[in-house]
């Protein structure tokens, strides 16, 4: 933390992975951004749907998600922050009041194909972190993600490429 007490880059808790898929960026945001789907490639969320009016990704949509790991539930209310087709997806989540984190998709042109780049950010508050292990089963927050990460890219990738 800087002096000033704002948050500086090496405070933040990141995790970036990346995956090139034949498949172009405008057919992977279509169904990354269709949270309805993400049951489908994370092994940690099992299914979203959108809440209110809301029927597809716009900025200001909210979602519910729901999510397990063992015998662990819990659901989380999610904020669509970014919506460009083919570009960007990008969302926060919380639990109640709580921000938890931030999860960005970015879709890459790469030759006839494209890089899709996850990101997660911890949002979560110091006594959050402390106590997950206990309430979420997951000592390592980061580890764990990024192998849900890894395992949720070559879903889609399996999905994207695969004759329909």
């Amino acid at each position: 933390m800087a002096a000033d007490g704002v948050a500086t880059l090496t405070d933040v808790d990141q995790v970036r992975v990346e995956r090139r898929i034949a498949a172009s960026p405008a057919a992977l945001y279509e169904m990354v951004s269709d949270v309805t789907r993400m049951g489908s490639w994370s092994p940690e969320t099992t299914s979203a749907h959108w809440l209110g009016a809301a029927h597809g990704p716009v900025p200001g949509a909210r979602f519910k998600g729901a999510n397990k790991h063992g015998w662990r539930r819990w659901r989380t209310t999610c904020t669509v922050l970014a919506a460009e087709p083919a570009r960007h997806f990008s969302f926060d989540v919380g639990f109640g009041p709580l921000p938890v984190s931030h999860w960005s998709y970015e879709f890459v042109p790469d030759g006839d194909g494209c890089r899709v780049v996850e990101t997660w950010t911890d949002r979560r508050p110091g006594w959050m972190i402390r106590t997950s292990p206990v309430m979420m089963g997951v000592s390592d927050r980061r580890g764990h993600n990024r192998g849900g990460m890894e395992a949720t890219l070559a879903q889609l990738q399996k999905a994207a490429e695969s004759p329909a």
